[in-house]
Formats: C-alpha cells, sequence, structure tokens
C-alpha cells in the first residue's frame, strides 16, 4: 500500500535496503575512506559510561554524594528524616553505601533538600 506522503519509493527503499546490508551485518564500518569511519576514544577521554562527568569523583566529595543521592530521591521526597529517605532508597534498589551513610544520621533530624541531606551525611563520615 502506498501512502501519499511517502518521499521515496518503493524501488529506492529497496536500493537504500540494499546499500546497508554490508554495514549491518559486518557490525564495523565498511566504507574504504578512512576519513567516513567515526574517531576513535582516546586514552585520555573521560569515563562517560558511569554517569555524568563531575568536578570531584572522588567517593566522599560532596559534589559526588549529592549527585548519587539526587538520583534515587525526588523533590517529592522531602521534607523526610532518615527512615523515610532509607525506605525511598530501599525502594528504588539503590546501592548499599549510601544507605549505610544515611543510616549514620541522627533519626530526629529532618532534612528539606538534597544538598541539606549530602552535608550532613558529608559531616557525619568525616566525624566518624
Amino acid at each position: 500500500m502506498q501512502r501519499g506522503s511517502d518521499r521515496l519509493s518503493v524501488h529506492r527503499d529497496e536500493e537504500m535496503k540494499h546499500e546497508l546490508r554490508d554495514v549491518l551485518r559486518s557490525g564495523h564500518p565498511t566504507r574504504t575512506d578512512e576519513w567516513h569511519d567515526p574517531e576513535p576514544v582516546a586514552d585520555d577521554d573521560p569515563p562517560i559510561t558511569v554517569g555524568p562527568v563531575v568536578p570531584n569523583r572522588s567517593p566522599g566529595s560532596l559534589e559526588t554524594l549529592r549527585l548519587e543521592l539526587a538520583r534515587y530521591l525526588g523533590r517529592t521526597s522531602f521534607p523526610a528524616g532518615p527512615r523515610e529517605l532509607i525506605g525511598v532508597l530501599r525502594g528504588k534498589n539503590a546501592p548499599d553505601s549510601l544507605v549505610e551513610a544515611l543510616e549514620l544520621l541522627p533519626i530526629e533530624e529532618r532534612y528539606g533538600t538534597v544538598h541539606e541531606l549530602a552535608e550532613s551525611v558529608v559531616g557525619a563520615v568525616r566525624a566518624r
């Protein structure tokens, strides 16, 4: 069935499938000119498969902790205490290291934002 909105004919579609067949089957570039190929990854490129690149990737840094907490806790989780936040983290299958860090916090505290929570966690970890 030919639709009126198609830009290409059935014959051109078949030509394009034939042109791409080798590329799809081989799993690697099949061009003869090297400048057509995508550039490979350099040795000194930052790792982008583990998440966004942040200024300081050390596990104890405030920025990294805040990013990891914000990844699992949304805005609707606040204001809340450590027990409620631990429940949310466990419900979203957060890493055990995040849950254990929140277990160090005083139970009676309330946190309004992820930043306040991250500052308290970093302070509790350093005091320990």
